[in-house]
């Protein structure tokens, strides 16, 4: 048995005092009814009530007993395991620039690139994970958390077209090593993933990889799109037109980026690949620790409530009928 509050523990040595009170009250106590001698009574037949006086008072003391233990919140678990886990901390880099609206991954390269990261991100609970997107500049979606939940829901939220166009790769792994460089981790990743070339941004590309080898920082590099052109959307008054644009990833630069700083370059050509890429991710990143971990908790505040009550009302009831003291 465990209990979620214990420093209500202490609060037993409160029934210290009050059996001293008790006692000391006892010694003081004066008989209701004087005689000048006892010696006619010293052959009369003791009754139960002899034996029972002080019951009253021990049946208080563990009434405020289960009370505290109550206070304290008693849980039972089924058992205690130490277990190996693995964890470590990572960025998500994500390209948002409007060429990420390329139908080349269904149903669109910016919504396979949220799903595939949705998965991993769930088969990762005990990650620290972050999210950094970039355009024509680049700003942190969520910081470094355990809290999958609303890492999550920030990745649902974002969409081409939030800031400025254009693809700013340096900014945008720049804007990663940041979120990293103070983290105390053991083991710092960051999957940068795009569909372009480095054409805004004052940080080229490599330096950023330079600065990320700096802090020990491995940086998976991935090109997503599928080889020659790609089927891209644009509005036009009759509807939804698609045109074929010619798919242009500095493959050079995403590779020696993962090189300088100990990752490796993956390429997408469909929403498939892209998944692999991200399990095989998951499977080169595993930073092992013991984690002491337990059970599905069970509250049990509920039996020690009711027989404080029981005593409780047990008490009152031989306090006024079969123990009662004469005035």
């Amino acid at each position: 048995m465990i209990f979620e509050h214990p420093l209500y523990l202490f609060l037993l040595l409160l029934l210290l005092p009050m059996m001293g009170w008790y006692i000391w009250k006892q010694r003081q106590a004066q008989a209701s009814l004087r005689l000048s001698s006892s010696e006619g009574f010293r052959k009369a037949p003791k009754t139960y009530k002899i034996y029972l006086r002080h019951l009253p008072f021990v049946l208080r003391m563990l009434v405020v007993a289960l009370i505290i233990i109550v206070l304290a919140r008693p849980q039972t678990t089924d058992k205690w395991n130490t277990t190996t886990t693995e964890g470590i901390d990572i960025v998500l880099t994500v390209d948002i620039s409007t060429s990420m609206l390329a139908e080349d991954l269904k149903p669109n390269r910016i919504e396979a690139a949220k799903d595939v990261a949705l998965s991993f991100i769930n088969g990762r609970p005990t990650d620290n994970i972050g999210l950094v997107v970039f355009s024509g500049e680049s700003f942190t979606q969520c910081p470094l958390t355990t809290d999958h939940a609303v890492l999550l829901n920030l990745l649902k939220d974002i969409r081409c077209g939030m800031i400025e166009d254009g693809t700013a790769i340096g900014h945008g792994l720049a804007t990663a090593v940041s979120r990293l460089k103070d983290s105390p981790a053991k083991s710092k990743v960051i999957i940068l993933l795009t569909d372009g070339t480095n054409n805004r941004g004052e940080i080229a590309p490599v330096t950023a990889g330079e600065i990320a080898k700096a802090y020990n920082i491995r940086v998976y590099t991935v090109g997503v799109g599928t080889k020659g052109t790609a089927p891209y959307p644009y509005q036009t008054p009759f509807g939804t037109q698609y045109q074929n644009i010619p798919v242009e990833i500095d493959e050079a630069t995403l590779t020696k980026i993962a090189q300088i700083s100990g990752g490796l370059y993956f390429r997408a050509t469909s929403t498939t690949a892209l998944k692999e890429i991200y399990q095989e991710i998951d499977q080169l990143e595993k930073t092992k620790m013991n984690v002491q971990e337990y059970s599905k908790k069970h509250e049990e505040y509920r039996l020690f409530a009711f027989w404080a009550f029981f005593l409780f009302l047990l008490e009152l009831l031989l306090r006024y009928t079969l123990l009662k003291n004469i005035p």
